[in-house]
């Protein structure tokens, strides 16, 4: 079977419209028609049927489902072990947060070359939402985000948290923020619905940004006021120019760490996560006085 029909029918129950896959497959739709065509032929079953009201799943679409997702996995998993990694025994795609990645990455890929020293690592830094996608697919062993998303086949654990505090180069007070030197930042769902709890009246600030390196060069560059992982906002203050706005809250951010259910049992899988956990726990001390709190 051609991974390229399960490819199309995978986006196609997703889709559920043959325009729309073709366009996010970069294929025309009568491509995408002789696909299913070609896949209901060889299983002898009518997958899809179309009408005015849209395309829908038959009752064989929705048992082949499950199947074409495990399938899909496990090809992407059998490419990726079978290309070459040199005089490495074997190769691991880790995908992270870059946030997490600003700070934690070095400390981080030291641990994974103790656990798997025989290893060849690939790091990708990238948003929760991709990692998830790419973690059912096949395409990266493990991932270390913020946010996991509903997808059938992954598992998440909770690791440990960071958090952000708000620093500013003019503001002393958060209520003497100027809107107009605030950066808005959405690092995650669950950091902005914190967030905007906090700066209501300044959601419609002119700059914004999701990433943690850029907000820094923003601040350090420009001035103003704004969010910033603990350690960075530390570093910032302890070399001034920047003081923590008093009335502004920490807040916190949960990390994870999410496999693929085939490998949730996974010794190797299992060892990379000890090792993620403990350098996490080392950044964290409870019961540390924060500084401008």
């Amino acid at each position: 079977m051609q991974i390229e029909l399960l490819e199309t029918f995978l986006d196609l129950m997703e889709t559920r419209s043959f325009n729309r896959t073709a366009e996010r497959l970069d294929l025309t739709q009568s491509t995408v028609s002789a696909r299913v065509h070609t896949l209901e032929t060889m299983l002898g079953r009518k997958l899809f049927t179309r009408s005015r009201a849209g395309t829908q799943p038959t009752p064989a679409g929705f048992r082949l489902l499950d199947h074409a997702r495990g399938l899909r996995h496990q090809w992407n998993e059998a490419r990726r072990s079978v290309q070459s990694t040199g005089n490495f025994a074997q190769s691991m795609r880790i995908g992270m947060q870059h946030d997490l990645a600003s700070s934690h990455i070095a400390d981080w890929v030291t641990g994974f070359r103790k656990v798997l020293p025989d290893a060849a690592f690939y790091i990708e830094l990238d948003f929760s939402n991709q990692m998830s996608i790419d973690l059912q697919a096949g395409e990266i062993d493990l991932s270390i985000m913020f946010t996991p998303k509903n997808l059938p086949d992954l598992h998440y654990e909770h690791i440990g948290e960071l958090a952000y505090r708000m620093i500013s180069s003019k503001a002393g007070h958060i209520d003497d923020i100027d809107p107009q030197s605030y950066i808005f930042t959405n690092y995650s769902p669950a950091f902005d619905k914190a967030h905007r709890q906090v700066v209501a009246n300044l959601a419609e600030a002119p700059l914004s940004s999701g990433q943690n390196v850029t907000v820094c060069g923003l601040l350090s560059g420009l001035g103003g006021t704004a969010y910033v992982l603990e350690e960075s906002a530390e570093a910032m203050v302890a070399g001034g120019g920047f003081s923590y706005v008093r009335g502004a809250p920490r807040i916190p951010q949960t990390v994870y760490f999410a496999v693929h259910l085939r490998n949730r049992h996974s010794h190797i899988h299992r060892r990379l996560l000890d090792s993620v956990r403990k350098q996490l726990s080392g950044t964290q001390d409870p019961g540390r006085q924060l500084p401008g709190a």
